[in-house]
């Protein structure tokens, strides 16, 4: 299992994409099958960095095993229901991509998320 921490409000998507590179080396290295990502620090949603995370770093993941994420997101309903419409938007855009078949998750707590399968 790994966990990824925001830390920022907004993380550039170039970073993003940087930081989400890195841990595939990560995933690869130790095999891990499940990921939680903690959101709760990001105040700003940005739709390009989902769509990317989505349709391309998790089809690459899911080919290497890394099949069950967890996000537990920021305690702001704004936040919440852009990420409930970016999502909807990816699905309809993609409905064949690999993401479609993993198991991903939402918590409200870091001990939630662990406690998920």
């Amino acid at each position: 299992m790994g966990l990824i921490k925001a830390s920022a409000s907004y993380i550039p998507i170039e970073e993003f994409k940087e930081v989400f590179l890195s841990v595939a080396d990560l995933v690869k290295d130790k095999s891990i099958d499940k990921l939680i990502f903690d959101k709760t620090s990001l105040q700003v949603f940005h739709q390009p960095s989902m769509e990317w995370y989505f349709v391309e770093w998790k089809s690459e993941m899911a080919k290497i095993g890394l099949v069950r994420h967890v996000k537990i997101l920021p305690d702001d309903l704004v936040f919440s229901q852009s990420v409930k419409l970016g999502r909807q938007q990816i699905d309809e855009k993609y409905p064949d991509a690999p993401f479609h078949d993993l198991s991903i998750q939402y918590a409200d707590t870091l001990e939630e998320a662990l406690s998920l399968d």
